[in-house]
């Protein structure tokens, strides 16, 4: 049985009371996203000492009911949302109130996990999707799932897109740069991912970084299903990098009718894309794009830039 977004009304910001709601008040960075390091730098033929401020990368471990279920290098920061993001995008839960608590462990076993594990609790009813995960990840790990079979396996699993979402190509052109300038901690170490989300006027909704693009768009994603704004379906996701097979399964499972990437899609993409109903973009830059799926929703003839907000 194919997954299924419920109706909309669902997805209302939950109270501040409820379960849903509690989690919501649990957003702080666990660590420091970025460090300050001693490096020995060589310019015009002399070498000088300075300091650098570089990119912090360590693992966090997601972990629900007890079993380890994902690991992943990513910067410290946000990690309730990239837990709830990743839950998202598995297809183990749909609705806000199906996690019912997220918190960092603190019956650490090392020092190396103070910090980088999430403990996540889920309802029943997720508990039903969460075997399904179990198998996907494991057959995923050997190399079970590839080509053909990842996007059969992905269009099994959540549905393909419906939406009326059309974006002047100026509002596309102006998406890099309003990424950009929600990306704080890529300005001091120049080595990190980001994701936004946008409105079709090109309104920033929220923005993410991480070192793993795939990490940034679980954290934005999980950023507003924690506050209930699932499906996007008028919205359109904006990455930094490439946009992979990964990238465009994590938007179709929130219902993002629009990826746009500043790079290069891969061809697993392209065609989960296609056979999405999805609109993909690639190589958006400062004066133009491609559009590998999905043209009907970009209205080429505007280059008017949209919001400035």
């Amino acid at each position: 049985m194919g997954y299924r977004w419920p109706k909309a009304s669902v997805y209302r910001t939950p109270a501040a009371d409820s379960p849903a709601g509690s989690i919501l008040r649990w957003m702080e960075p666990s660590d420091e996203a970025v460090h300050a390091e001693r490096v020995t730098r060589y310019q015009d033929g002399r070498l000088t000492h300075r300091e650098d401020r570089v990119t912090v990368e360590k693992p966090l471990e997601i972990r629900i009911g007890g079993q380890t279920m994902a690991v992943t290098m990513r910067t410290p920061g946000h990690d309730h949302d990239l837990a709830a993001g990743w839950l998202v995008t598995e297809g183990v839960v749909s609705r806000p109130e199906e996690i019912v608590r997220i918190e960092h462990c603190r019956e650490t076993r090392s020092p190396e996990e103070e910090g980088n594990v999430v403990l996540v609790r889920t309802t029943a009813q997720a508990g039903e999707h969460l075997d399904r995960a179990r198998r996907l990840l494991l057959t995923s790990s050997s190399c079970g799932l590839c080509g053909k079979g990842s996007i059969e396996s992905i269009r099994g699993q959540f549905p393909a897109v419906v939406s009326d979402a059309v974006v002047t190509a100026g509002v596309l052109l102006s998406l890099p740069d309003r990424l950009r300038s929600a990306q704080t901690t890529f300005g001091q170490t120049g080595g990190l991912h980001g994701a936004g989300v946008f409105t079709l006027s090109g309104r920033l909704i929220a923005a993410r970084e991480d070192v793993g693009r795939h990490n940034a768009v679980d954290k934005v994603i999980g950023r507003l299903f924690r506050e209930g704004q699932l499906p996007l379906s008028d919205s359109i996701l904006c990455v930094s990098g490439r946009a992979s097979f990964e990238i465009v399964q994590k938007a179709l499972a929130a219902g993002v009718p629009i990826v746009a990437a500043v790079s290069a899609p891969s061809t697993l993409a392209v065609d989960l894309a296609r056979s999405s109903g999805m609109t993909l973009v690639g190589f958006l830059r400062e004066k133009g794009f491609n559009l590998y799926s999905g043209e009907a929703r970009v209205d080429a003839t505007s280059s008017a830039p949209g919001a400035t907000g």
